[in-house]
């Protein structure tokens, strides 16, 4: 109980800042939760992810104008949105211009997915805040984002040159479940996967009044605040239990990639070796 609290509560702000200063974030003035994704494979020894190519986020819609010229300067070429329409018209977080950089949609649920009782039914498993609760929502974004999670991998099939960024709303669940993806495609261990996916405690909290500000206009949260605190929880455990039914209900994830995104044998050994470089 005691670590579920302090999963919930406000973090120390010199913690924060410090964090936050620091690899694998990046600065981007009015975006929060921005990383690059930088770890070593286990199954290549000797290898790494391409330093300086896969990040992520949560949106992008409060960017200033500083801020685009700090994603220009990490030489990002495309940013990917995995945000719904209804979801941006909601919450008035329109896309962004920014000149010299493809900012693409790639929703993961389409419009009658996000149906008021959709978006019920999710909000009242995210407010458990269990892991069981959690397996059938990432379930759901898995089968959901064959199009989103497809158009994304091929950008790094066809593209190994091209930094790229992808986010959802707060960068944890859509885009955490994406970076597991790909953090599995270059066979990163799992220890590494479930603490990139807990750095989302750090990278979220300048976004936390924010964020529960919003979750507190629906009606389930009004009178509710422990429910809306339990959807902001990202506990490694929680990662670590959906790898497990990743492998378990879907074979893994090459056998994802294949059912769910259309790619081939050849397009997953063409993204798994852009996605590397030697460790030098």
């Amino acid at each position: 109980m005691a670590e579920d609290a302090a999963q919930l509560a406000p973090l120390d702000p010199t913690l924060v800042a410090r964090t936050l200063a620091n690899p694998p974030f990046v600065q981007t003035d009015g975006v929060i939760n921005i990383r690059c994704l930088d770890f070593p494979s286990a199954g290549r020894s000797h290898f790494r992810l391409a330093p300086h190519y896969v990040y992520r986020s949560a949106e992008l819609s409060g960017i200033t104008e500083q801020g685009k010229s700090q994603l220009r300067a990490l030489n990002i070429k495309k940013v990917f949105d995995l945000r719904s329409d209804d979801e941006m018209k909601k919450w008035d977080s329109p896309l962004p211009s920014i000149e010299g950089i493809d900012v693409i949609r790639t929703p993961v649920f389409k419009k009658e997915d996000y149906s008021p009782e959709d978006i019920a039914k999710r909000y009242e498993l995210y407010a458990t805040g269990k892991n069981e609760s959690f397996m059938q929502l990432y379930s759901q974004i898995l089968e959901s984002a064959g199009e989103a999670f497809g158009t994304i991998l091929r950008h790094i099939r066809d593209n190994p040159s091209e930094p790229f960024i992808f986010h959802c709303t707060a960068g944890k669940d859509r885009t955490g479940v994406l970076a597991a993806i790909i953090l599995r495609l270059a066979d990163v261990d799992t220890e590494n996967i479930t603490a990139d996916y807990a750095l989302t405690r750090i990278g979220r909290e300048p976004g936390r009044e924010m964020i529960l500000a919003r979750l507190l206009k629906e009606p389930m949260f009004q009178n509710n605040n422990q429910a809306a605190l339990n959807l902001l929880t990202c506990r490694a455990d929680t990662m670590a239990a959906f790898l497990d039914h990743f492998d378990e209900k879907y074979g893994g994830v090459d056998q994802y990639c294949k059912d769910f995104l259309g790619l081939t044998q050849d397009d997953l050994y063409t993204i798994k070796n852009n996605l590397l470089v030697p460790i030098l």
